[in-house]
């Protein structure tokens, strides 16, 4: 692991903002302007940002992340390894996100299933292995998505959904995952595509 000053960050990024020694980032990192990524924060190898991406306190990402253009992650959060999380993210506190996950642009999770209404503990979703979510889908509080589940763009979720099995429409139904969606995500074997 490096310490934030490296080739690789840019000059206009905004690494470890605290009192702290700043965040651990593991060798090869592409770091773009208007990036804040918190002191406690630990990240592995050739990890790579879009613009404007904030990574809040005591989250912890593997090797060969991508975090995609304004998406946020909001801290207490454990990201796997092959990750591609797209434009406009936003992860929430206390979130699980497994190995070879994709996350599509303006994806939401949420945490708190009763907003303002009730204090109860915050509940961050759970995706497992290989899971696929599509654009502007919503995951609500403390749904876990299967490993090799696929979540159609648009969807709502509001329970779980089983392994290898589609998730569409709002709130989401659950179909037999079609044989063109079976498998494991590629997405190491995809690392050209632009955050």
């Amino acid at each position: 692991m490096t310490s934030p000053a490296h080739d690789g960050i840019s000059p206009d990024a905004v690494v470890g903002p605290g009192d702290g020694p700043g965040p651990e980032i593991g060798s090869d990192p592409v770091i773009r302007s208007g990036c804040i990524i918190y002191d406690d924060v630990v990240i592995g190898e050739r990890f790579r940002t879009g613009h404007g991406v904030l990574i809040r306190e005591e989250t912890v990402i593997g090797d060969d992340v991508l975090v995609g253009t304004n998406t946020v992650i909001d801290g207490y959060t454990i990201i796997g390894s092959g990750v591609s999380l797209q434009t406009r993210v936003y992860i929430p506190s206390y979130t699980t996100i497994g190995d070879d996950v994709f996350v599509g642009p303006g994806a939401v999770l949420t945490n708190d299933p009763y907003p303002v209404r009730q204090d109860t503990d915050l509940t961050g979703p759970t995706l497992e292995d290989d899971v696929s979510i599509g654009a502007n889908a919503t995951i609500l509080p403390g749904v876990t998505v299967g490993r090799g589940a696929f979540v159609a763009a648009g969807a709502v979720v509001t329970s779980d959904v089983p392994p290898a099995t589609l998730a569409v429409g709002s709130p989401a139904k659950h179909r037999p995952l079609p044989p063109e969606l079976r498998g494991e995500n590629q997405i190491r074997e995809t690392t050209d595509s632009n955050p």
